[in-house]
């Protein structure tokens, strides 16, 4: 991109850090995000305007008075942030501003196709599986390499880019080191960490920081969105920071009543046969959430499928289109296998931080930390076990949870995983080989 001359005419008004462009507004205490990503929109503006000199370095001042280090616009982005920050809310709102004439009006067909991912010139790479294979990438990358259609840009938004394949992410770093003119890579994941995302990609990138926001923030979102102030101020402090689980919790019935099945678990682990059967129980309510999630989703990709192969035709070749669709359908149904098991993990994961955030209140409840809890509406509950338990085997306890999610993401089949972590729970000295206290 171009640095601008001191110099030239400003381009279109495309807001300011105050007072950010609309589609902006939609991040949850993200100041700092918010105002990288408004300054870097009015450089981009600017370069399409043609205000900028000649030369296409890594960064672009949208203004005499902005710095390069706040207003520089590239062509590669790394969104990166806490689960629940708004990694892909913060990337679909940069890739709105962009295109939209305006920086991000919110209101235009520009803005709304591009939130809405329906946009021309705005790639999504949503994967619904567990990682995203080299095809799929080379594919893009190909797409993304020529000119915008009828935008302004020609964006490129990999959401969950942690999940790329090593042969993906090569392919994807030669699209980054030899961008096209016109083209912008707005890349997801949950870190820095080169487990999340390599490091000669990182190293091309310019990074945006997300952090957990307030549970103010988030409770005060909940009640611009027609919430009363009570269920907002729960949800917001129960989903420990993450949005989208906070929503979940303040309109879904369903969602509260799976929450306090798994914040009922302590309590309930009494004996080894209590472990087995809780985990059991754990495991298969997470299938069958993850069931409800997708099933409706499987069903229409399914009839979709059928309809364009012909499925009901009598006609002539009807039999031999249907013995070729036959592959199609498989790869299908492959597909919807493995989003099935990414929604399983993600609805067991979900379980998991719940029960953390159990066990923490626990502990901060012990040493007498003045912390305010996660789940303040199992209050007595955590008392009573702070009483019983020492802060050493809470915090075993606590371990054993986030053992039994990192298992998990490292491919550990749930019901073992859970199984181990149940155990560790009922009794963590006995498994750690320390004297019960």
């Amino acid at each position: 991109m171009t640095t601008a001359n001191a110099t030239v005419a400003r381009g279109p008004a495309v807001g300011s850090v105050d007072d950010p462009p609309p589609v902006f507004r939609r991040l949850v205490g993200q100041d700092d995000a918010v105002a990288t990503l408004t300054a870097a929109a009015r450089a981009a503006a600017m370069i399409i305007a043609g205000d900028q000199a000649g030369d296409r370095g890594p960064e672009a001042s949208a203004s005499p008075g902005d710095s390069p280090s706040t207003a520089a616009m590239t062509h590669a982005w790394l969104f990166t942030g806490p689960p629940g920050s708004g990694r892909s809310v913060a990337a679909r709102a940069f890739a709105a501003a962009l295109q939209c004439a305006q920086g991000g009006c919110g209101a235009c067909s520009d803005c709304h196709q591009a939130l809405a991912g329906t946009h021309s010139d705005v790639r999504f790479v949503v994967p619904a599986g567990l990682s995203i294979s080299v095809r799929e990438m080379r594919d893009l990358v190909w797409r993304a390499a020529g000119a915008p259609v009828a935008g302004r840009w020609q964006v490129v938004l990999i959401e969950d880019a942690d999940r790329l394949t090593e042969q993906a992410s090569n392919a994807l770093l030669k699209a980054v080191e030899e961008p096209s003119p016109r083209t912008v890579f707005l890349l997801c994941t949950p870190s820095l960490h080169p487990d999340d995302i390599s490091v000669t990609i990182r190293s091309r990138c310019r990074t945006v920081v997300l952090r957990t926001p307030p549970a103010s923030a988030v409770a005060e979102m909940l009640v611009s969105e027609g919430h009363d102030p009570d269920t907002a101020a729960w949800a917001a402090a129960a989903a420990q920071g993450h949005i989208g689980r906070a929503r979940w919790l303040a309109r879904d019935e369903g969602a509260r009543q799976r929450r306090s099945a798994v914040l009922a678990v302590p309590r309930q682990l009494t004996n080894i046969g209590a472990c087995f059967d809780l985990a059991r129980i754990l495991v298969e309510a997470a299938e069958a959430e993850a069931k409800a999630t997708m099933s409706e989703v499987d069903a229409r990709e399914r009839a979709e499928l059928e309809v364009a192969l012909g499925a009901g035709g009598t006609g002539k070749g009807a039999a031999a289109a249907a013995r070729s669709g036959a592959a199609a359908l498989k790869e299908l149904e492959e597909r919807q296998k493995t989003r099935q098991k990414r929604a399983l993990r993600d609805a067991l994961d979900r379980a998991l931080v719940d029960l953390a955030g159990f066990y923490r209140d626990v502990l901060l409840r012990r040493v007498g930390a003045p912390v305010p809890p996660v789940h303040g509406d199992v209050a007595a509950e955590v008392a009573a076990l702070a009483e019983a338990w020492t802060p050493e085997s809470t915090l075993r306890r606590l371990e054993a949870v986030l053992e039994c999610r990192a298992a998990i993401d490292a491919n550990v089949k749930p019901q073992i995983a859970v199984e181990a972590m149940m155990v560790t729970l009922w009794r963590p000295e006995a498994v750690s080989g320390r004297t019960p206290s």
